[in-house]
């Protein structure tokens, strides 16, 4: 799907030629969090590029990125780094490209969705509730979370509605409830998928894509990474996505919005 998108805007489908636009700044932000009354903490680190006013991210493993990525990516085309070898920067470079060439707002069919000032917890669990209603709740049995959120889970079991949470790295979940590393074989458990935009900068968006495409259940995406490049998967797959372009919740303890598209939200 990255390449079908990639192509796209290489023919011009989304606006200019991606090596006519120059990347001017790049940088990582990390982060190490565990919030009050939670048992479980975590780490991420997201690589961002800019263009113009959009920023484009993609989130990747601690440590992941190699010292000269930065200086890579300064200076040279979108294009350019559309063909980079690492797919994090690609993804980046795509979600920059867009993001400047599609900003979200309501000529794009998007929502604004307001997050309220306050703690890191508040503001995950206000992010949280606005997502799931991108779902059809009264008509989901389970959903499939790939990427784990405990603040989604959350969410989900305050609604009745069961899950199987999924994630690469396995563990478990706050409740001590199994993550299954394995996503793609607990498809046929689920009745909707709620997903990262992790899965588009880590392969595994394509294979439930396809799922979605050949079950009609829903797929709804919440994007840090990819915010931008995602909504072009609506209709084609895709039913709903909660876009959050750079600064993300998590950085600013003020007031921050959601750019929300399709789904049960209305």
């Amino acid at each position: 799907m990255l390449d079908l998108i990639t192509g796209r805007a290489r023919t011009g489908a989304y606006g200019p030629d991606p090596a006519s636009l120059r990347i001017a700044l790049a940088f990582t932000t990390a982060q190490a969090v565990r919030h009050g009354g939670r048992t479980r903490g975590y780490r991420n680190e997201v690589l961002s590029l800019r263009l113009g006013a959009a920023v484009g991210s993609c989130a990747v493993e601690p440590g992941e990125l190699p010292d000269d990525t930065l200086t890579d990516c300064v200076g040279a085309t979108v294009d350019e780094l559309l063909d980079h070898p690492r797919t994090a920067v690609r993804v980046a470079a795509l979600d920059a490209y867009l993001g400047h060439c599609r900003p979200h707002g309501p000529a794009r069919g998007a929502r604004a969705v307001a997050l309220p000032a306050g703690t890191s917890l508040a503001k995950s669990r206000a992010r949280a509730a606005a997502v799931v209603r991108l779902l059809p709740l009264a008509a989901v049995r389970r959903v499939l979370v790939v990427g784990v959120v405990n603040s989604l889970l959350e969410q989900l079991r305050s609604h009745g509605v069961d899950y199987l949470a999924c994630d690469l790295k396995g563990g478990t979940t706050e409740w001590d409830e199994p993550v299954h590393a394995d996503a793609l074989a607990r498809l046929a458990d689920c009745d909707a998928i709620l997903a990262s935009g992790m899965t588009l900068g880590n392969g595994s968006l394509d294979p439930l894509l396809a799922h979605a495409r050949a079950t009609g259940k829903p797929l709804v995406l919440f994007a840090q990474t990819a915010s931008a490049v995602l909504p072009c998967l609506l209709g084609d797959g895709v039913t709903g996505v909660s876009a959050e372009p750079y600064p993300f919740f998590w950085l600013d303890g003020g007031p921050t919005v959601l750019h929300q598209y399709g789904g049960a939200a209305r």
